[in-house]
């Protein structure tokens, strides 16, 4: 499959301009402006990172179609963007890990560091979340940000800057094996192709290691029937199925595909409220696993695209320039969907 380019090949990586710092700004559905973007000053533990690789999320979309995400209500301008990677510009006066001109991947989200969540390990799940591009925290999709420097990881020589920016949504898929226990020999099934509409990107998602792929519909009445393409293929219930779109439909037909003690975990968060067949799946003792963004993957994530076991690269189909029309027509194709997987700024 083609990769739509719509940048030119100039490599401008290691050029470190001392521009005004722009951003792009949510002013309202479907409104969004290249416009001026003051930054914190820089603490001791922080760095300045010159953003080169921005990826649009479908919260990003979420956010530009509807002001909202779930309850995350956007109510003021906001930059939008979380999944990013960059050059270190400049470092806190106690930062060691890192130096000027030093590649890395971000993770978008701050947590307290005080509160039992985040004491405990589990400080994705801290209330107090400062995370890019959720309201009412700016995102990345800028020129420059200032994060904390335990919060920016180093990329090796042989990752590139957009397979940084991808450390984040290959974070999302990460965290759910982890939380599912996910085996080598473990039998899973995967609902939901994200923007993936078309048969044709069907195949494609075969391609990257699916055995089987079932096309199915958006009517709840059509749930027996799929499951039942479901088992066929699989040769029977699965151990475990991921709901990466999170509606009724999907969800009931994870619960019935999955085998009495198997588990089905909630990527997808698509409706705040369902209706769903729970008392059934708790007689077969079904597992319902939630998970919420992620913790301590980046490094996995780096480790497995150094080591060239996740290739995300093929996910990218298409790339834009960080301007005016350029950022229109970004957010235009990746709300679209059709062959668009993941939209690519490279500034």
């Amino acid at each position: 499959m083609g990769i739509r380019e719509h940048i030119s090949t100039d490599d401008a990586e290691n050029t470190i301009t001392e521009e005004e710092n722009m951003a792009v700004w949510l002013l309202g559905i479907k409104t969004l402006r290249i416009q001026p973007y003051s930054l914190p000053p820089l603490g001791p533990y922080d760095v300045k990172i010159q953003i080169k690789a921005v990826g649009i999320c479908g919260s990003d979309i979420h956010h530009f179609k509807n002001m909202r995400v779930a309850n995350f209500v956007v109510k003021r301008p906001m930059v939008l963007g979380h999944e990013c990677a960059g050059i270190v510009e400049q470092v806190g006066s106690q930062v060691k890990s890192l130096m000027i001109g030093d590649r890395v991947a971000l993770e978008p989200g701050i947590s307290c560091r005080q509160c039992y969540l985040c004491k405990d390990g589990r400080y994705n799940l801290c209330r107090q979340m400062k995370f890019f591009g959720s309201p009412p925290t700016n995102g990345a999709l800028a020129n420059q940000v200032v994060h904390p420097a335990d919060l920016c990881f180093k990329l090796p020589d042989n990752v590139s800057l957009e397979e940084g920016a991808m450390c984040e949504p290959l974070s999302v898929g990460v965290h759910a094996c982890c939380r599912a226990k996910v085996g080598p020999e473990t039998k899973i099934i995967i609902i939901g192709a994200g923007p993936i509409g078309l048969v044709t990107m069907l195949s494609f998602a075969k391609d990257l290691g699916a055995d089987e792929i079932i096309k199915v519909s958006s009517n709840v009445q059509d749930v027996e029937d799929e499951v039942g393409q479901i088992c066929n293929a699989m040769g029977g219930p699965v151990d475990m199925s991921f709901d990466c779109v999170g509606f009724n439909k999907t969800l009931s037909m994870a619960l019935q595909a999955t085998h009495a003690g198997g588990k089905v975990c909630l990527v997808g968060l698509g409706q705040s409220e369902m209706t769903l067949p729970l008392s059934s799946a708790a007689a077969r003792e079904v597992d319902v696993i939630g998970i919420f963004r992620y913790r301590n993957t980046w490094p996995l994530c780096i480790e497995l695209l150094r080591t060239g076991k996740i290739d995300v690269k093929p996910l990218i189909t298409h790339r834009y320039r960080f301007t005016q029309e350029g950022v229109e027509e970004a957010f235009e194709t990746s709300s679209r969907g059709g062959n668009a997987i993941k939209v690519m700024f490279k500034l």
